[in-house]
């Protein structure tokens, strides 16, 4: 848990900075995503002394989603606002879904408290900036279905070879 949940707070932090690096200052909602984009790192911070206290291997695949979401987050960008906060909207959809799994789990097991609460935390933070992307106009978005929909498979993705590799 703590190695996939490393590797997605790294890839936000990732997005939001290929986004800021295309709207800089100008942007409609650059005020926002830079918000998002400090508690996500805040969050990243969180999870990198977790993963040095307890000793777990971070994902070899840190690399690549270095590359993935800087190139996703310029993307969106390039496309649009709104296509900016619909890919937020359509990862943070998913990270709410793998939170609440997790959480799900701990809660029955009974194990890691600590986690379970860092989870539960950012779980809330993660609902605020979907939430926040949906009201900015992410759902008018160019070909919102279709770009939620990929964003959401490829985040689906990325936590299941984080979780193994």
């Amino acid at each position: 848990m703590i190695r996939v949940d490393q590797a997605g707070e790294y890839g936000a932090t990732r997005i939001y900075a290929g986004q800021l690096a295309v709207m800089g200052d100008r942007g409609p909602h650059s005020p926002d995503i830079r918000a998002m984009a400090e508690q996500e790192a805040g969050h990243l911070a969180k999870f990198d002394a977790l993963v040095a206290r307890r000793g777990t291997r971070p994902t070899a695949l840190q690399p690549f989603w270095s590359v993935a979401g800087y190139a996703l987050g310029a993307a969106t960008a390039l496309i649009g606002p709104e296509a900016a906060m619909a890919c937020t909207a359509a990862i943070e959809e998913e990270i709410d879904r793998h939170y609440t799994r997790q959480l799900a789990e701990l809660d029955e097991s009974g194990e890691d408290p600590e986690l379970a609460r860092m989870i539960g935390e950012f779980r809330e933070d993660e609902r605020e900036h979907r939430d926040l992307a949906i009201a900015a106009g992410a759902e008018r978005a160019p070909g919102y279905a279709l770009l939620s929909t990929a964003i959401r498979l490829g985040c689906r993705a990325a936590i299941r070879l984080s979780e193994k590799i």
